[in-house]
């Protein structure tokens, strides 16, 4: 399996490597079955979160044995040294290990403060001088704040949305990265489950080799199918230039990446399932949106308040309100066609 330096870390990453949010939806039993069949498939970089539940419980279970041969990296929320602190704390406990090999400040407005006493960053420093971390890094979903993190010279990995579909602006984050000795970890590289097309999603990975791709993963099928396309490691030929200009074309523009920041919604709307609904329904089996649950969420976009809360953080500079309108419509059309063939 291919391996990438992250960076003036050092750390050293497996492409593919693993994220480890959709641990959260497999119960103990499978999730280990899970982590140690990635393990065993040469997977040695598992990425997670203290608001991953207790995905971080599950990888204590199943990794802590082989603690040695791999690499951990999880991330807290917290905007305050104190927080940082307990996060980080809670995160040794849960993995069942007395380090981490990377620490990221979690999807950041801003670049943190290196100079407050009591913030964030001050946090991680007494985490490091402690022994309980061992690299600093940072995760976002906004483009500017992730160029300043790389040009501030204060972390060592960044953590950003990289796909085939990403921007221009968005792409050359990698470069970036690389020339500033930046190690660059590609999140959400199915931009949020849209693209389906595994062959042409390592393809684009690999054309750049400092890029670590985490893959979402909750089934030993999945797995398997991202383990295989990773040895198989296929070439960007025509057909896949073609087949991802087509995508590009499709879901550039006005597209819900499912990223979240927007939540939570005053009048409970789900936003970030809600305001993609059009490519949930055509690009995954529909038949799941067809319930009496799902017809219940779309229609509370009708309590929409036009608070523009939404649309004022998002980082896509999305017209949230005016797409979750268009959504609630075709969802309508759809489901008025469908609902009997269930």
């Amino acid at each position: 399996m291919k391996t990438v330096v992250l960076g003036r870390s050092g750390l050293v990453a497996t492409k593919p490597s693993l994220g480890c949010l959709p641990l959260q939806r497999c119960d103990k039993d499978y999730a280990v079955r899970l982590l140690r069949a990635a393990y065993d498939g040469g997977i040695r970089f598992f990425d997670t979160a203290n608001a991953y539940t207790d995905s971080e419980e599950k990888i204590g279970l199943a990794l802590s044995d082989v603690r040695s041969e791999i690499v951990l990296a999880t991330k807290s929320a917290a905007r305050d040294k104190a927080g940082v602190l307990a996060h980080i704390e809670n995160s040794l406990r849960m993995m069942k290990t007395d380090y981490i090999d990377l620490f990221q400040f979690h999807q950041v407005p801003e670049v943190p403060d290196p100079d407050d006493p009591d913030g964030a960053y001050a946090g991680a420093l007494e985490a490091k001088r402690r022994g309980w971390i061992g690299h600093i890094g940072v995760t976002t979903h906004r483009v500017q704040v992730a160029e300043a993190c790389i040009d501030s010279g204060y972390f060592e990995t960044v953590q950003f949305p990289f796909s085939y579909i990403s921007s221009e602006r968005d792409l050359a984050l990698a470069a970036r990265a690389k020339a500033a000795n930046v190690g660059y970890i590609a999140m959400k590289g199915l931009a949020g489950g849209m693209l389906t097309n595994v062959r042409a999603c390592q393809a684009f990975m690999s054309q750049y080799d400092n890029v670590v791709p985490i893959w979402g993963v909750q089934e030993l099928g999945q797995l398997d199918q991202w383990l295989a396309v990773a040895e198989e490691d296929p070439p960007m030929d025509e057909e896949l230039k073609a087949f991802i200009a087509r995508e590009r074309k499709e879901l550039s523009g006005s597209f819900c990446r499912s990223c979240g920041y927007c939540m939570p919604c005053p009048v409970g709307i789900e936003i970030r399932n809600c305001a993609r609904m059009n490519m949930l329904l055509r690009r995954s089996p529909w038949q799941q949106y067809m319930t009496d649950e799902w017809y219940e969420k779309m229609h509370r976009i009708e309590d929409c308040i036009g608070c523009r809360s939404c649309a004022s953080k998002c980082p896509y500079q999305l017209d949230t309100p005016n797409l979750l309108k268009f959504m609630l419509k075709d969802y309508d059309e759809f489901y008025e066609t469908h609902k009997d063939l269930v």
